[in-house]
């Protein structure tokens, strides 16, 4: 009995995960994480929607040594408290460092970071196959 609960479970995981990379797959990432049409709550909103599954599937995006959950996390700070600029803490090899960005550019970067990173999955799943040596692909 319990073994039929987690495959329940499991299925509906796989169900929801497969969702999400179908539903990121369609986006127009410069429509979807545009902040001047959009507004700094929904583009942010759409970066937290996405980026749990982009950390689940281990393809969490990581530029300039920041997190994708970190400039969530600095950004919907700087937006609940109506700042300008948002200043990101970090670890760099085991060293506290910080950087500031605009708030606007902050939430931008993560609602992108966080479609892009699902999107190149999918995408990666359907051209692998265009890279193997031998499989038509021309050099």
């Amino acid at each position: 009995m319990r073994k039929i609960g987690l495959v329940a479970v499991t299925l509906a995981l796989s169900v929801a995960s497969a969702n999400l990379l179908e539903e990121a797959s369609k986006l127009d990432v410069k429509e979807v994480c545009d902040v001047k049409a959009n507004g700094l709550e929904k583009v942010l909103e759409v970066a937290k929607k996405f980026n749990p599954e982009a950390i689940k599937l281990g393809v969490e995006f990581k530029r300039l040594g920041i997190r994708n959950r970190e400039y969530i996390k600095f950004a919907e700070e700087a937006i609940k408290n109506k700042q300008k600029e948002t200043v990101i803490k970090y670890k760099e090899k085991g060293e506290e460092k910080s950087k500031k960005f605009s708030t606007d550019y902050a939430t931008w970067r993560a609602c992108t970071f966080a479609i892009r990173a699902l999107q190149q999955v999918n995408e990666a799943e359907e051209t692998w196959r265009l890279s193997i040596p031998g499989d038509g692909y021309k050099f």
